[in-house]
């Protein structure tokens, strides 16, 4: 009888008997389990590109400056001028040699005492030098579209030449005559 009460009935009401779920009960883990997979893929591209575009852009800086030059710059410097060095006077370099007539006067920053001193000092060597750069250059090179570059030419020349201790920021021609024969 021992062996009676062991046998089990598929009929039996408090017997499991294992089930497998379908439709939307089975669906629905699955479908969360892929849109968290999804999900996470997204987040880990997203992590890896930022860093990676932190460490590649870590050695260039995020804002570049543009560089403004004097040309372009709004708002001018006010200049002081120093007007005693007087006219002169020069022969071009041309075959037949027209004259020239000259008044220039040299700009330098405001109440800028140092630099007024010195051109007072070397005014002699100053003349010198405008006299022997007006000999050296021809009629075609003194024409009026070409003053901006004798300036500038001058300038430079004044400032390496012959001032050490000051800078003059700009030079203009009161007169700048050029008497052909």
């Amino acid at each position: 009888m021992a062996d009676d009460d062991l046998s089990l009935d598929d009929n039996e009401v408090g017997a499991a008997s294992p089930e497998k779920k379908g439709g939307i009960g089975g669906l629905l883990p699955t479908l969360l389990k892929w849109i968290a997979i999804g999900i996470g893929a997204i987040i880990l591209i997203v992590t890896v590109v930022v860093l990676t575009m932190k460490i590649v852009n870590s050695n260039s800086p995020t804002t570049s400056s543009i560089p403004v030059s004097q040309e372009y710059a709004g708002k001018r410097e006010i200049l002081s001028w120093y007007s005693s060095l007087g006219q002169i006077r020069a022969k071009t370099s041309d075959s037949i040699p027209a004259s020239v007539l000259v008044d220039v006067v040299l700009g330098y920053k405001v109440d800028d005492k140092v630099t007024s001193t010195e051109i007072t000092q070397r005014q002699i060597e100053i003349k010198d030098f405008l006299r022997r750069y007006f000999t050296e250059k021809t009629i075609q090179e003194l024409k009026p579209q070409n003053e901006e570059k004798l300036r500038i030419e001058i300038r430079n020349s004044i400032n390496d030449d012959i001032l050490s201790n000051s800078k003059i920021k700009d030079v203009r021609f009161l007169t700048l005559e050029v008497i052909e024969q």
